[in-house]
């Protein structure tokens, strides 16, 4: 008979958010396996747990999922566990919860703290539709593209950063949005140096071009949805030009950033360009 998998959502700083589920979830699992086993340990002290714990983390989840996948098929009751928050949401453990699938093992949850969740709880801003960007790509391509995306998104987006990189995403999606937007971020969520800043995208470039301690979440408001300048259009569109995009996606992403027809801002694009 397969075992069961339980992804458990543990305390994003705050020891006190345990719940009853995780602790009995975390005393009676025949084996913990953890992104950080030596806070998990801590972890497991505080319950009155002495399971034993295996590591699970990005460089050595292909040999782990393997084991556990072992011991799930002989019957095992696995927890798998990050370092805060939920497994699998921008935390090592979706190759986890496939070695269960594939192991035929029962799979649920503990659910729990989420800083997704409790920034948008504290920004004011609306949560009945967001969207979840994790961490940003630190260069290339793909970074001037989800920067892009960001920028125009209507929905509200929350997204995980640290300290040395906060400034460098805020200037970023800044350079090619309305610095007026809304901007909330949430340092050390939950724990005892917790801070919630509020201010427009603007304010908080200025605000946070120092290196910030420890781990961040922000909530940014959506993009309006008014129609913008053509000459903000061009500008946005030439400078993910000269990055390296094309021309043809860089007008289309515009366009649509500045709610306007793509068609125009093309003839405007080509005019800026050809213009000494």
């Amino acid at each position: 008979m397969s075992g069961t998998l339980i992804v458990c959502s543990t305390p994003i700083g705050n020891l006190g958010d345990m719940s009853e589920r995780l602790i009995a979830a975390l005393r009676q699992a025949d084996i913990v396996y953890a992104e950080d086993t030596r806070r998990t340990a801590k972890l497991l002290a505080a319950v009155g747990s002495s399971v034993p714990v295996r590591s699970y983390f990005l460089g050595n989840e292909r040999q782990r999922a393997a084991e556990l996948g072992e011991r799930l098929a002989r019957g095992d009751t696995v927890a798998l566990v990050s370092d805060a928050g939920t497994p699998v949401v921008s935390d090592p453990g979706l190759s986890a919860v496939r070695a269960a699938e594939q192991a035929g093992a029962t799979i649920t949850m503990v659910p729990g703290p989420s800083a997704v969740t409790a920034i948008l709880a504290v920004s004011g801003m609306s949560g009945d539709r967001f969207v979840f960007e994790g961490f940003l790509p630190r260069k290339g391509d793909e970074r001037t593209q989800r920067l892009s995306d960001i920028a125009g998104e209507k929905r509200t987006v929350v997204f995980f950063t640290s300290g040395t990189r906060l400034h460098g995403d805020l200037k970023g999606i800044a350079e090619l949005s309305d610095s007026k937007r809304q901007v909330v971020i949430g340092r050390e969520l939950t724990k005892l140096h917790e801070q919630v800043w509020r201010g427009t995208l603007g304010e908080a470039v200025v605000e946070w071009n120092l290196e910030a301690r420890g781990e961040i979440t922000v909530a940014l408001a959506g993009a309006s949805t008014e129609a913008g300048s053509m000459d903000d259009a061009v500008r946005d569109a030439l400078r993910l030009i000269d990055s390296g995009m094309a021309m043809s996606e860089a007008v289309k992403t515009t366009a649509r950033h500045h709610h306007l027809k793509r068609s125009d801002v093309y003839d405007a694009v080509l005019g800026g360009r050809k213009a000494p």
